[in-house]
């Protein structure tokens, strides 16, 4: 049955049919010892067997397979010295048909964990159409996640769009053209063959290289799409029916008969203005999901230090999420160590507008708080006017982090629990209030709940909540910034 008979889009694969004879019998030869004696481990095949073909309305032709007829490679080149005549011909039956050569090709190994060879910029590459030219790819690291380059349209924006959807822990490898040398003869002199053709940016990384890309031929007629390694085979494939081919090469699936491609030369302009809503409908929920996702992973990322420290921080660390909460609430926070040049005092200096200012000490306990850390707060109210004569404080606020070493939901609600002791703390200027509470508040937003808990119930925010802070880098000096300004306390650095 011909691919036109089965409605199937015949597709080139550069490599032998999984589980076949000749697979297994490359995969031997590649354990032959080279001139070294040495037996490199096997590459296994690129493109597995369980690929979906026939579904996505494709029909595989592996290696020893005719490829004249093809309407896209997979896959092209070499597989241990094997698959260039199959490739040469697919180039050929384009050409014949003045069609443009659409070619998948992927860049990388995910599971490659050699060291880099450090004589070598890339860890690995691509041989494009031209035969002096390729594509070095260059793996970045861990966290790495592009951006749509600019200009990007149609299909490619929409290739774009569905590997934004690659795991986050997938990699990416950096592209470039690069030329080659040869030298002829003996003794011959080097020619220098510089890269040919152009690399279209799809997707860039924070630097502006590209990590996705399309490479078109010098006159045009074959266009490579260089994709990372650890890609969806289902994406890819949907990628190809849906948008390459009908924009690139329409004439193939018409040749196919394929039941997935809609003519638009044959389409009423009911169906095709309907058809391009709903592309773009489509179009715009990627872009808005792929926002949201970065958006959360922003929100994520800024609020995780703050919730660690509250929860299962102690010193310095709790001190600086404490410090950031009460920015975030639009309240300055001073770094007392580094406002009097040591450990003089408590460990912030809170103040609002329309509310006094009040020393905030804060502490972290594994176990149950201990009562005499209220005492060391109220020593360091006293000794204030020392410090500070001309710059009085109303009262102070002891923020506790207690039995820090277990899970949030096993803690005591409340920082002291011995009714007598609860019942002394009235009577001093002193307000005691749990990281939990804190957390709770933080975390719902509610900066008049910390305003009340912190300045006392006649403070109130003239601003409204302030948006949260980014933790600084660097230390500040400037007394009039109404945020907080923190350090970085030495470890180990305790009051008595």
């Amino acid at each position: 049955m011909s691919s036109s008979d089965s409605g199937l889009v015949p597709v080139h694969i550069g490599q032998p049919a999984p589980g076949s004879e000749q697979e297994q019998e490359l995969l031997l030869r590649q354990q032959w010892p080279d001139y070294r004696g040495h037996v490199n481990p096997p590459t296994p095949p690129r493109v597995p067997g369980d690929v979906p073909w026939e579904q996505h309305g494709l029909l595989p032709r592996w290696l020893g397979m005719e490829s004249s007829d093809c309407a896209v490679a997979v896959e092209p080149g070499l597989f241990f010295g094997k698959g260039d005549e199959e490739f040469q011909r697919f180039l050929a039956g384009a050409r014949r048909r003045d069609e443009v050569a659409l070619i998948v090709a992927f860049v990388g190994n995910t599971d490659d964990d050699r060291a880099r060879n450090p004589l070598s910029s890339v860890d690995a590459s691509v041989r494009l159409g031209d035969r002096y030219t390729s594509a070095g790819a260059r793996r970045l690291p861990t966290g790495t996640w592009p951006q749509i380059a600019p200009g990007v349209e149609g299909a490619d924006r929409d290739l774009a769009l569905r590997l934004l959807t690659r795991p986050k822990t997938a990699p990416w490898w950096s592209l470039n053209l690069r030329g080659s040398q040869t030298v002829h003869g003996g003794g011959g002199r080097p020619q220098d063959h510089p890269a040919a053709g152009e690399l279209h940016p799809i997707l860039i990384d924070a630097l502006g290289d590209p990590v996705v890309a399309a490479w078109t031929s010098p006159s045009g007629d074959q266009r490579w799409y260089l994709v990372p390694d650890a890609t969806r085979w289902e994406s890819t494939l949907g990628w190809l029916v849906h948008r390459a081919l009908p924009e690139y090469v329409p004439s193939a699936l018409r040749r196919a008969r394929s039941p997935l491609f809609v003519d638009p030369d044959l389409q009423t302009s009911d169906e095709q203005n309907t058809r391009q809503a709903l592309q773009d409908l489509e179009a715009h929920y990627a872009e808005e999901k792929q926002r949201l996702e970065q958006a959360l992973q922003e929100a994520k990322e800024n609020a995780e230090p703050v919730r660690y420290g509250l929860l299962y921080g102690s010193g310095s660390e709790l001190v600086a999420a404490v410090a950031q909460v009460l920015a975030a609430a639009g309240m300055s926070a001073v770094d007392l160590d580094e406002d009097l040049g040591g450990t003089k005092s408590a460990d912030l200096l809170v103040s609002a507008d329309g509310a006094p200012d009040r020393l905030v000490e804060v502490k972290g306990a594994s176990g149950p708080a201990q009562e005499h850390l209220v005492g060391h707060l109220q020593r360091h109210l006293e000794t204030w006017p020392q410090l500070r004569p001309n710059q009085p404080v109303s009262d102070g606020v002891l923020i506790v982090n207690h039995q820090h070493k277990l899970h949030p939901a096993e803690r005591s609600a409340d920082v002291y629990s011995r009714p007598e002791f609860v019942a002394s703390l009235t009577s001093l200027p002193v307000t005691v209030i749990s990281t939990m509470q804190l957390f709770n508040w933080w975390r719902a937003a509610d900066w008049t709940a910390i305003h009340t808990a912190v300045l006392g119930g006649s403070a109130t925010s003239s601003t409204g909540p302030a948006p949260s802070p980014e933790p600084p880098t660097a230390p500040s000096t400037d007394r009039s910034s109404s945020g907080w300004r923190w350090p970085g306390r030495r470890a180990g650095h305790s009051r008595p």
